[in-house]
């Protein structure tokens, strides 16, 4: 089981810190020149699409975050043999830069389609809405990587359990470094 959960948090580390680099990306004035919102402005039934928060700087920021980290991934598992003790996937066939690419533009499209959701709610940004804050980029994430890397259903399954407990433990120290408006 905890080579199961070690192997998760691994496989969908790409997707998860995707999903936070914008939040950080936000913070650096030398990206704010790329603060330009996805939707463009545009509107559906007299909504935004995503709102400002779902940005041109989150979405390049949070893809080289994804990529970068599947390129770490691949590098170490070639060289780091204790990795191949609960890494079930050959991780020297994979391309880092479609595995990056996919992980972490699926994270980031599940989070926009959530916030589409939630403006045509017309919930406020930043408001939580429990389940989906914590589920929106998984989902995402795994619909995207399941086209090049297919996982078990006990992996699938225990991917969705740990990402969504560690999604409010990310949100709480989000907070904490005044990074997050709420806590939850």
């Amino acid at each position: 089981m905890i080579k199961d959960i070690l192997f998760i948090l691994w496989f969908f580390l790409p997707a998860g810190l995707a999903n936070m680099t914008p939040i950080f990306a936000a913070k650096l004035p030398l990206l704010r020149t790329l603060n330009f919102p996805l939707d463009s402005y545009m509107t559906f039934r007299n909504k935004r699409i995503f709102g400002s928060h779902k940005t041109v700087r989150g979405l390049l920021s949070g893809m080289i975050v994804g990529i970068l980290t599947a390129s770490l991934q691949v590098f170490l598992y070639a060289h780091v043999s204790l990795i191949k003790t609960f890494v079930s996937i050959n991780y020297t066939v994979l391309n880092p830069i479609l595995f990056g690419l996919l992980s972490s533009a699926g994270a980031l499209t599940g989070d926009a389609l959530r916030s589409f959701f939630k403006r045509q709610r017309g919930m406020a940004p930043g408001k939580s809405w429990f389940p989906f804050d914590q589920i929106d980029y998984v989902l995402g994430g795994v619909v995207f990587t399941a086209c090049y890397i297919q996982l078990t259903l006990w992996q699938y399954v225990l991917l969705f359990i740990v990402w969504f407990l560690l999604h409010p433990l990310a949100t709480l120290i989000g907070y904490l470094l005044k990074l997050k408006d709420s806590p939850f």
